[in-house]
């Protein structure tokens, strides 16, 4: 298992303060990231977020090129500028207009739009303006690539440490840990055994390094000040066999990820999580990103699952749709209408949910992607059912 990210939560935009801010968490984080280390764990990155994109001052644009530089300095490899906060009928979208430049504009900066919450209603014209700033950055950056750094989020709050669906409370400053666990699944479900010892297996497991990261973490946390968010111990994959949830649910017994019973032994690894003891944040499920999984990435080379079969398994275990590849001609109306099922589903069964959503210009469905990135493995373009759902917006 390695940590994923040491994620530090801030408050920016106050000039006075910013710097001394960012420096001082920088701080915070390293210190984190040596403990992790001497405990024998393997720290990826260390990254930091602000309190939503909707209350931060001034020229957002202006202010993210500042931030950006700042918490690189300050030994930060990513930032999110939190969402934009349109989960309320009459929200200001005026900012979700600028998500494309912030994007196009920092190679760090991650950005994210809130259009539901569990007390609440869909936010429709959000939802039907996002799917153009995702077209947009599509086709305004690399292979769409830029939009990797782009989400929707319903129902998901402050603290969740993965990006792009981190953002602070505004409170005083936290922190919170994201793990790269699938390997722990793959582990606990190798060789024979029932499914009780399989399931029993990987509580202790999860419960083993929660111990270790909180034993690590929060006393340091405190000594500095900062709130110990917790952890997120979601399932997350990295692009290899060996770190891969789908590999895990094979190990269980389905002999193909998508085949039937993908969705029973989908549940089987959230129920773990639910099971195993240890302060948590965030989502704490399972991640199912199609480029980041080498196993899902080949299982949809083989035409094994469809975008709904992805938001099938969300309703039972999952954080969403997550880095889903799209033909590059996908117009709005169909990006809205995955944006709007991803919330219905959040808002339904009360749970943090996001969508991520990876258009790639030139490309049909059947196509293979050919990113050249660390973090993912390339597979099929997925096909879109339909042409979306204008109608609902129309009415909406």
């Amino acid at each position: 298992m390695r940590v994923r990210s040491v994620t530090a939560f801030i408050n920016a935009g106050d000039p006075a303060n910013q710097l001394d801010a960012v420096l001082q968490a920088g701080k915070a984080a390293a210190e984190i990231r040596g403990a992790l280390q001497a405990a024998g764990l393997e720290v990826q990155t260390m990254r930091l977020a602000t309190q939503p994109l909707s209350d931060l001052p001034g020229d957002a644009l202006a202010l993210a090129q500042e931030l950006a530089g700042q918490a690189v300095d300050a030994g930060f490899e990513y930032v999110s500028l939190g969402p934009v906060l349109a989960d309320q009928p009459g929200a200001d979208l005026s900012r979700l207009a600028s998500i494309p430049a912030l994007i196009r504009a920092s190679e760090v900066v991650f950005a994210c739009v809130l259009v539901a919450r569990h007390d609440g209603r869909i936010n429709l014209p959000a939802i039907r303006q996002m799917a153009g700033v995702i077209r947009e950055i599509a086709h305004t950056t690399d292979l769409g690539f830029g939009n990797l750094r782009l989400a929707l989020l319903a129902n998901v709050g402050p603290h969740a440490p993965f990006f792009p669906a981190a953002y602070h409370d505004g409170g005083p400053p936290a922190v919170g840990i994201a793990t790269e666990a699938a390997d722990l699944a793959v582990d606990a479900f190798a060789g024979s055994g029932s499914l009780d010892q399989a399931r029993e297996r990987l509580i202790g497991l999860v419960e083993r390094d929660g111990a270790k990261i909180a034993g690590a973490v929060q006393p340091l946390a405190e000594a500095r000040g900062y709130r110990f968010a917790g952890i997120d111990f979601s399932l997350a994959p990295f692009p290899e066999q060996a770190r891969s949830i789908g590999a895990a649910v094979e190990r269980l017994g389905v002999e193909r990820f998508g085949a039937p019973g993908t969705l029973f032994a989908s549940t089987l690894l959230t129920d773990c999580l639910r099971q195993a003891r240890y302060p948590r944040c965030g989502f704490n499920g399972l991640m199912l990103p199609v480029l980041e999984d080498a196993i899902l990435a080949a299982r949809s080379r083989e035409c094994l699952f469809t975008v709904n079969d992805l938001l099938l398994y969300s309703a039972v275990c999952g954080t969403g749709l997550d880095t889903v590849p799209l033909p590059g001609d996908v117009g709005e109306e169909e990006l809205a209408a995955i944006l709007l099922d991803v919330a219905a589903l959040a808002l339904r069964l009360d749970k943090p949910l996001t969508a991520r959503l990876m258009p790639v210009p030139g490309a049909k469905a059947g196509d293979l992607t050919t990113f050249d990135f660390a973090y993912f493995a390339n597979g099929q373009i997925l096909d879109i059912k339909g042409r979306g759902s204008q109608g609902l917006f129309e009415r909406g």
